[in-house]
């Protein structure tokens, strides 16, 4: 019995997953967007690969103290992550706008390590003042836009919205 009902809403929700995926394949960006992606990619790619290596004492120095994993694990994690999404903005363009979503999202949910520099007065990549951290608070906005506006991810949502 229980089967059936999970598997039902299995199917419920891989059909709409397929549906918005279809739909959201053939989204057009001009030139300048696809620069743009193009660019987060490779600065998500950059970042990712610093995660592993040569900044990641500095990344560790962001991971708040809530968090119930070590810190080491989750900058390898982060990075992982962000590797896997600067590589899928530069090389999946049929994908860009569900790539765009997952890096917005990505961007929302290290948000709280950047509140926990300022917070804690931790000093890394050259944040060594309380003004510094501040003002790096309002650069995750622009960066959660550039992934949505380069992607053409807020255009698919826009163009869904019309179609119901």
């Amino acid at each position: 019995m229980y089967d059936l009902i999970f598997y039902d809403i299995y199917l419920n929700v891989m059909t709409k997953l397929i549906s918005i995926v279809k739909r959201t394949r053939d989204i057009n960006t001009n030139w300048v967007q696809t620069v743009f992606r193009i660019l987060l990619g490779l600065n998500l790619l950059f970042a990712g690969i610093s995660h592993l290596t040569f900044a990641r004492l500095e990344f560790v120095a962001q991971v708040p103290n809530w968090v119930p994993f070590s810190d080491d694990l989750v900058v390898v994690l982060s990075g992982i992550v962000e590797i896997l999404l600067g590589l899928a903005l530069i090389a999946l363009p049929k994908w860009k706008v569900m790539t765009g979503w997952f890096v917005a999202l990505f961007f929302v949910i290290i948000f709280p390590g950047n509140i926990a520099q300022y917070i804690n007065q931790t000093d890394a990549f050259g944040l060594n003042t309380d003004l510094a951290r501040l003002i790096r608070l309002f650069f995750q906005p622009v960066l959660i836009a550039w992934a949505l506006w380069s992607t053409a991810a807020l255009k698919a949502c826009l163009i869904r919205k019309q179609m119901n």
